[in-house]
């Protein structure tokens, strides 16, 4: 049985939606620190949807995303997970950085195909403390037709996948900095890290003034594609509400399948391997200063969003599973990328600063039950984790 109200289907807005008046929703972005900067604020509309609003230094534009869960989290499956939007995100990026590498070495691609796999881990006891997200590296298939000999071909590809700006994120470990305000008042965390700086205002009842800009074929940007395929996945799971058991060990697959339109537009189908669950299909395109046409969300709003909706999603679960009270909760996070290695032309590899997290609780609980909300829920990060991972990507290339 879902849990709480399906805001979605019942507030009559679009999934996705370009902002016609950012200015109303008072969310600016950051400055820019190393070629984009982000600013995604989210607040928490029943236990397991959200909404986001997305605003990029480098492109001007402001996006309106949602995210709900499936049935593993007694979700109503309205709109896509926190970790596809990663995974759609990712992978774009990784489309952009190999056409835009192959435009600068003059190289003719004839087709081109990208299917994405990311994996998660969850393992450890919820009411003991000791449950933590993990992340796994990331397998890419690329399915091209160019004229590249396979050393050539393999080096282009290497070169691209590093090129973007997710890289970053990937190589290294770079712990998440955070600032906690319960009831509107600071409280200093407890294990996590404080950023520097002053709390960023909360943003209170701001998303309700969002509106969509008109004429845009909104249809298309997210849509149910059907139940995703079953594959084998070792710890994987299905059942529903398996994701809200007080004892885990298992394992997540999301998958992402990339395809070139003939307008220029990316389309992504996102696969729910495991837990098991629906399909849904994606479009992404760079703003006209990353020389798309801006009809679709971009690569790093895709990203930005997916992190702070999968953080989202850890303290739903959290007060949910140990029936702690948090009547409203919000976050405003800052994501800094450098331009793509080829899409940007810097020639290098792509960077990335750590994540800057403010986190807005209401709640009757103590002050150090609000502290270890903050704390369990970056802990059982999946996103989080992947930040402070450092992993490679795998590739394998398969002519066609």
């Amino acid at each position: 049985m879902p849990i709480g109200p399906n805001v979605l289907a019942e507030d009559g807005l679009p999934i996705f939606f370009e902002l016609a008046n950012p200015g109303d929703v008072a969310i600016a972005p950051p400055e820019t620190r190393m070629g984009d900067s982000l600013r995604t604020a989210i607040r928490s509309l029943s236990v397991f949807q959200k909404e986001a609003i997305v605003a990029s230094s480098r492109t001007g534009m402001t996006w309106r995303l949602a995210s709900d869960e499936g049935p593993y989290l007694d979700g109503h499956d309205e709109a896509p997970c926190p970790l596809a939007f990663l995974s759609v995100g990712m992978v774009a990026s990784y489309a952009n950085e190999i056409t835009a590498l192959a435009k600068m070495q003059g190289i003719t691609i004839r087709h081109l195909k990208l299917t994405q796999d990311n994996y998660y881990t969850m393992s450890g006891s919820m009411p003991k403390r000791t449950m933590v997200g993990g992340a796994l590296p990331v397998e890419l298939l690329v399915e091209i037709d160019c004229d590249l000999d396979d050393t050539a071909l393999n080096e282009f590809l290497m070169n691209a996948v590093h090129a973007s700006p997710l890289n970053g994120l990937m190589r290294g470990q770079l712990e998440s900095l955070f600032t906690l305000t319960k009831n509107g008042g600071e409280l200093q965390p407890n294990k996590a890290l404080r950023m520097d700086g002053a709390v960023y205002p909360d943003p209170g009842d701001h998303f309700a003034k969002a509106r969509p800009t008109s004429g845009a074929a909104f249809d298309a940007l997210s849509w149910p594609h059907g139940i995703t395929p079953k594959k084998a996945v070792d710890g994987g799971t299905a059942k529903a509400g398996s994701s809200l058991a007080e004892e885990q060990n298992r394992t997540l697959n999301i998958g992402a399948i990339c395809t070139l339109r003939e307008d220029g537009m990316k389309q992504i189908q996102q696969m729910q391997y495991s837990p098991h669950g629906t399909s849904f299909n994606f479009l992404s395109e760079e703003a006209p200063i990353n020389g798309g046409q801006g009809r679709a969300p971009d690569a790093n709003t895709l990203i930005s969003a997916g992190i702070a909706f999968c953080f989202m999603t850890q303290f739903g679960r959290f007060v949910k599973m140990l029936n702690l009270d948090l009547s409203d909760y919000r976050i405003v996070q800052d994501s800094h990328f450098s331009l793509g290695g080829a899409s940007g032309g810097t020639g290098e590899a792509g960077k990335a600063d750590p994540l800057e997290t403010h986190v807005y609780l209401e709640t009757n609980e103590p002050d150090d039950v609000a502290r270890e909300m903050l704390d369990m829920s970056e802990q059982t990060c999946f996103l989080h984790a992947f930040c402070k991972t450092d992993m490679k990507t795998k590739l394998k290339i398969q002519r066609v």
